[in-house]
């Protein structure tokens, strides 16, 4: 096999298939490999948030009936203490990674995408030129690496850095279960988190995230006793599927001709359900720089994309080392339902951070001390 196109991705993953269709209505063309066949299942919370919901509708990426299920907030539970917040304006939208994947694979062969699957990716090609792969060289003006958290092509660019000092893992499961809420449950437990999200009108996926050693998903689920009875005996419906270590460092997210994007180009934690979005932002910023010719805005725009979520995330993975500041922010959130909502519509992008205001930070702060 020897091919050219304008764009050439590895990586046939969402971030990977967003960059594609968003590139195909650019007006480039696209090649887009994956060394698996689809459709691509992984080990992830399954919520998107709102923005990441408006993302895929600007990309005309349609789920069938069925395939979501709308949210409409975060609801935080540790123990006996529950703090509930709810997005202003459209919320987010619990989906199947199956179903989205399925969605954005439609989308990408509507718009001219050529997928070549079952197609591994060996190296860079002489120059910078293309991607070699089992099948032959693919010789293209851009590349972009969309391989995932151990992404190869970060590697061949030289733009892997040495491994974080933090080792969180996260599993997956899915249970036969008509949803419980409409709102994305966080339960907070020792050393771990589930998140439960309705994705069908009789499905619901918990995806647990923990630091320390690999564990199965039961031993981590018997450490949430009130979400374990509740699942007793229903019937699961898919297997365990498991990812980590999730941090990932870089040295940067473009050299040259090729650009990052996605988990490959660097990761924190899972922990406030953003990598979607996350990734969609990065899509659309790359897409931009290609439109335009150039790639030099593109590392810049990337730091920019991260800087809210990475504060955020850090803030979060503060508060899972220190249970007894949890438990008080948890309570500050649940005395100020409306303070907790308008802090997810900064979180979600659908608010400015200044919405906050002094009124705001003063009140979560005497609310910090107050529980």
């Amino acid at each position: 096999m020897t091919s050219a196109a304008d764009l050439v991705i590895v990586g046939g993953g969402p971030a990977g298939l967003a960059t594609a269709v968003g590139a195909r209505l650019a007006g480039l063309d696209v090649t887009v490999l994956d060394r698996f066949q689809p459709t691509l299942d992984k080990a992830c919370g399954e919520g998107l948030m709102p923005d990441a919901a408006a993302h895929l509708r600007a990309l005309g990426v349609e789920l069938g009936p069925g395939e979501a299920f709308p949210f409409r907030g975060i609801r935080y539970v540790d123990g006996e203490v529950t703090a509930e917040g709810t997005f202003p304006g459209a919320g987010g939208l619990g989906v199947r990674r199956l179903a989205l994947h399925q969605a954005l694979v439609r989308r990408a062969e509507e718009t001219g995408v050529r997928l070549f699957w079952g197609v591994a990716a060996r190296g860079l090609a002489p120059g910078w030129t293309g991607i070699e792969t089992d099948q032959g060289r693919i010789d293209a003006r851009w590349i972009v690496g969309a391989d995932g958290l151990l992404s190869k092509v970060r590697r061949w660019a030289g733009l892997e850095k040495e491994p974080g000092a933090l080792r969180r893992f996260g599993v997956r499961r899915h249970y036969l279960i008509r949803p419980w809420t409409d709102c994305v449950e966080v339960h907070w437990g020792p050393g771990c988190e589930a998140y439960v999200t309705p994705v069908g009108p009789d499905l619901v996926g918990v995806a647990m995230l923990w630091s320390g050693e690999k564990l199965g998903f039961d031993d981590l689920l018997a450490r949430f006793p009130a979400l374990r009875d509740r699942l007793v005996g229903v019937p699961v419906a898919s297997r365990d599927r498991g990812a980590g270590p999730l941090h990932q460092r870089v040295r940067g997210v473009r050299r040259a001709n090729l650009a990052l994007v996605g988990d490959a180009a660097g990761y924190l934690d899972a922990i406030t359900g953003e990598g979607l979005a996350v990734a969609l932002h990065q899509s659309a910023a790359l897409v931009e720089g290609l439109r335009q010719g150039s790639l030099d805005g593109y590392p810049a725009a990337s730091r920019r994309i991260h800087r809210l979520p990475d504060a955020m995330t850090s803030l979060m993975l503060g508060l899972e080392r220190r249970p007894w500041l949890r438990t008080r922010a948890v309570r500050a959130l649940a005395a100020e339902p409306a303070l907790f909502s308008l802090l997810l519509g900064i979180h979600g992008r659908l608010l400015p951070a200044r919405s906050l205001g002094v009124d705001g930070a003063l009140r979560l702060a005497w609310r910090l001390m107050a529980a």
